[in-house]
């Protein structure tokens, strides 16, 4: 939970080449750690143990504190129809399936989409509006009902979300609160800024995933009460913002990989902008035209990203997989490829994987296997 104190959010993604991503930021910041107290924290609740977290759309779909889940009622309301052009067809289509939904969750209590449908005994039409992954029109109208914020997802098994009256998962002083869309996004702002250190407009407003329309008045007042201070960054063509409580420390060390949606660079302009780091995520490029792989993880030591290692996690035969390492231009260095053989055995162990077996490809792969077979022998 003080990493949470830190990004504020963790982006949810389906892809588990390695471990899901909400993991994976976690794991970057304090080490290993056992992913079972992530889940209680989101989605378990219990009177010893409260939950911590909860689902909804921050930046993308996340976990974020309970807490903040208030912020979000103004974006609740524009998504009170759906969130694309395809769910609120499905909802027009289907004008009393909402109902239904929630009908069956009243009386049933969580369940999944496809349970819902069985109680509803449904044949699962599916949208052919291709407007997301076709879903079936029950599945499209609980992700519209829980963008709304009428639906939530109080537990997931194996990564499917099991819905439920948003009433009956969160407590009723969460439930009260009502701020206005201003008063929402003053502290969606504040919370962005603390969790930048310094930023741009455009990288406090794409945190959450908010409006210039929005974000410049925040600022306006954030800077009025001192909470921000615009300053100049040498390279950085816009105004930044500093927050107050910003610190800059002497040295700046350490090792971590990056899953591609850590909130350290899951803005793709402000990571080039901080580390001149030019990163595109390739899992929807055909392999063939792929650069640097399916799964890229950036390598951030001592402050810079100086390098990238596609990562695959082969649990059944207890093997993580490297099948290519690259070295930023003039990073290609025993050093980065030492401290990288350490991140990537930290990483091994946490998934408890065995061996590390590195491919041939990239300009940092030779040197990345030698420093892993000097540890521990390498397949």
């Amino acid at each position: 939970m003080k990493v949470l104190d830190s990004t504020r959010l963790l982006q949810l993604d389906s892809v588990s080449a390695v471990v899901r991503a909400h993991y994976a930021p976690v794991f970057s910041r304090i080490g290993a750690y056992d992913r079972t107290l992530l889940d209680e924290a989101a989605w378990q609740h219990s009177a010893r143990r409260p939950r911590q977290l909860i689902e909804y759309w921050a930046h993308e779909a996340a976990l974020i504190p309970v807490a903040d889940w208030p912020l979000l009622r103004w974006r609740m309301v524009r998504y009170r129809h759906g969130r694309w052009n395809g769910m609120r067809k499905v909802l027009d289509r289907n004008p009393a399936l909402a109902d239904d939904v929630l009908g069956v969750l009243k009386q049933f209590g969580p369940s999944t989409a496809g349970e819902i449908e069985k109680h509803l005994e449904l044949d699962r039409p599916r949208s052919k509006d291709n407007w997301g992954w076709n879903y079936s029109d029950t599945k499209v109208v609980c992700e519209a009902l829980f963008a709304a914020g009428e639906l939530t997802v109080p537990t997931r098994v194996g990564f499917q979300r099991h819905y439920d009256l948003t009433a009956n998962v969160l407590p009723a002083e969460v439930l009260s609160r009502e701020p206005d869309e201003a008063e929402a996004v003053l502290e969606l702002v504040r919370r962005a800024a603390r969790a930048h250190g310094v930023g741009t407009e455009t990288d406090l407003r794409d945190y959450y995933r908010l409006h210039r329309s929005q974000t410049e008045p925040a600022i306006a007042a954030l800077l009025e009460t001192g909470e921000l201070e615009q300053v100049r960054v040498e390279g950085w063509d816009k105004p930044a913002y500093l927050h107050a409580e910003a610190r800059i420390p002497r040295r700046v060390t350490g090792a971590a990989l990056l899953c591609p949606f850590d909130p350290l660079i899951f803005f793709r302009d402000r990571t080039e902008r901080l580390f001149d780091f030019h990163y595109r995520i390739e899992i929807y490029t055909p392999e063939h035209k792929r650069v640097h792989g399916y799964y890229v993880f950036p390598f951030l030591l001592d402050g810079e990203l100086v390098g990238r290692v596609d990562l695959r996690a082969e649990r059944a035969s207890g093997r993580l997989l490297v099948p290519a390492a690259f070295a930023e231009p003039g990073r290609a260095t025993a050093r980065v490829a030492g401290a990288l053989a350490g991140a990537s055995r930290e990483l091994a162990d946490w998934l408890a994987l065995d061996t590390i077996e590195v491919g041939e490809k990239g300009d940092l792969a030779p040197e990345l296997r030698r420093e892993i077979a000097r540890a521990r022998p390498i397949a």
